[in-house]
C-alpha cells in the first residue's frame, strides 16, 4: 500500500536526492575537463528561459532535474583525455558511493539511513548506466560506450554526427534563438488580443449608437402618438 509516508519519500527522492546526484554528475565533466584546459565550459541547470548565469553556471526556471554540461574546446586534447572526461561522471558518483557504503556499513553513520541509502541507490544507478556499454534510444551512446569506442577505436563510431558534449557557443545561440521566437510569439499574442480588443470595443460602441438610435426613434414615435 502506497501511503504518506511513501508519498514523503517519494518527494524527498525526486526533488532533493535525485537532483544532486544529477549536478554531482555533470559535475564530474567540469572537473575532469578542467584538468586539461576546457574552454568556454557551462553547467546548465534545468530548462526553459534564463533565471541568472553566474560564472560556468546557467540556471533555468524549469525543473533542475534537467542539467547538462557544455564546452567549446580543451587546450590538451588525446584519446586518454576524452576517455577520462567522459569517466568524470562516473567516478564523481562511484567513488563517494563506496566511501558512503562503508561508513554505513560500518555503522559510523546511524542517523538518516533510509535517506542514505537512497541516495546510495541513485548513485550506484546512474553508476550502472553509464559504465555498461549502450546507446539511447536515439542512437547517442552512453559513457560507458564512448569510453569503450575510444579505448578500441580511438575514436567514436555510432552513426550519430552530433558531439555527445555540446558546445556552449552553440548551445548559447539556440538558446536566444529560442527566446527570439517566444518573444516574437508573445508578441503576436499581445498584438491579436489587442486587435480582438478593439474590435470588441468597436462592436460595443456600434450596439450601443444602434441601442440609442432606437430608443430616439421609439421616443419619436411615441411622442407622435401622444399628439
Amino acid at each position: 500500500m502506497f501511503g504518506l509516508q511513501d508519498l514523503i519519500s517519494l518527494v524527498i527522492s525526486a526533488f532533493i536526492i535525485l537532483p544532486v546526484v544529477i549536478f554531482l554528475r555533470e559535475l564530474g565533466y567540469v572537473i575532469t575537463s578542467a584538468v586539461f584546459g576546457v574552454v568556454n565550459p557551462r553547467l546548465t541547470i534545468g530548462s526553459g528561459p534564463r533565471v541568472f548565469k553566474f560564472w560556468i553556471f546557467d540556471v533555468r526556471r524549469y525543473y533542475h532535474l534537467y542539467s547538462w554540461f557544455s564546452y567549446d574546446d580543451l587546450k590538451r586534447k588525446g584519446k586518454f583525455v576524452y576517455v577520462l572526461i567522459y569517466a568524470g561522471p562516473i567516478l564523481i558518483n562511484l567513488v563517494p558511493a563506496l566511501i558512503l557504503n562503508a561508513l554505513i556499513a560500518n555503522d559510523i553513520i546511524n542517523e538518516y539511513v533510509t535517506f542514505w541509502n537512497r541516495f546510495l541507490f541513485y548513485q550506484f544507478y546512474y553508476v550502472l548506466f553509464d559504465v555498461v556499454p549502450m546507446k539511447t534510444i536515439n542512437g547517442m551512446p552512453n559513457n560507458g560506450m564512448v569510453i569503450y569506442e575510444m579505448l578500441r577505436y580511438g575514436k567514436r563510431v555510432d552513426y550519430n554526427t552530433d558531439p555527445f558534449i555540446p558546445s556552449t557557443t552553440e548551445v548559447e545561440e539556440e538558446y536566444q534563438e529560442e527566446m527570439e521566437e517566444i518573444e516574437e510569439q508573445m508578441e503576436d499574442l499581445e498584438e491579436t488580443a489587442e486587435d480582438k480588443k478593439e474590435i470588441n470595443e468597436e462592436q460595443d460602441i456600434r450596439r450601443d449608437g444602434k441601442e440609442d438610435e432606437e430608443d430616439r426613434k421609439e421616443r419619436k414615435t411615441g411622442g407622435m402618438e401622444n399628439s
